[in-house]
């Protein structure tokens, strides 16, 4: 809403706004780009005008959207989700985050798999089970091993260590 005010404010015709990103109808004028960096800063936002940066800031929103907003996770394979959204081949994407932020796409996406099954634990609301299913796991010993190789921590390890930390807390 905060982009949209700003844009109208300074008479900057758009086409689209999505996922941060503004798809403007031409060219804007120095002058204008530098009211709207100066004004979006002033609300703690960033105008980006490198183009791999915005691809890559919008590959990441769409893996934080997808793990951890999502009610449920895609239907088919991480790839071709992503590759849908960004309309981009999927290798070129992946490529290209890869060589900008210095981890695979893969990586990045088991990373914040990996943190939405620390949040679900932490939440004690499903099962190791329930949440090997939910973040789409082919077993709980495949989610397991890479808790483990992440965090250097097993799932009940770090269930245990939550449990004694809250524990530690109410008897204060």
């Amino acid at each position: 809403m905060l982009v949209k005010e700003e844009l109208k404010k300074l008479g900057i015709p758009y086409l689209a706004i999505d996922l941060g990103m503004v798809e403007t109808q031409k060219d804007v004028p120095k002058n204008q780009y530098e009211a709207l960096r100066e004004a979006l800063h002033k609300s703690g936002l960033e105008l980006l005008d490198n183009k791999k940066q915005i691809l890559i800031d919008k590959i990441k929103n769409i893996v934080i959207e997808m793990i951890h907003y999502a009610d449920e996770l895609p239907e088919v394979k991480y790839s071709v989700h992503i590759s849908q959204k960004m309309n981009l081949d999927y290798t070129y994407v992946s490529n290209m985050f890869s060589e900008v932020k210095g981890v695979t796409l893969q990586q990045f996406i088991i990373i914040h798999k990996i943190e939405r099954v620390k949040e679900l634990i932490v939440y004690d609301e499903l099962t190791l089970t329930e949440i090997a299913s939910k973040l789409q796991y082919s077993s709980v010993a495949h989610l397991s091993k890479q808790f483990k190789k992440i965090t250097g921590l097993t799932p009940s390890f770090f269930k245990a260590l939550k449990d004694k930390k809250r524990n530690m807390l109410e008897n204060m």
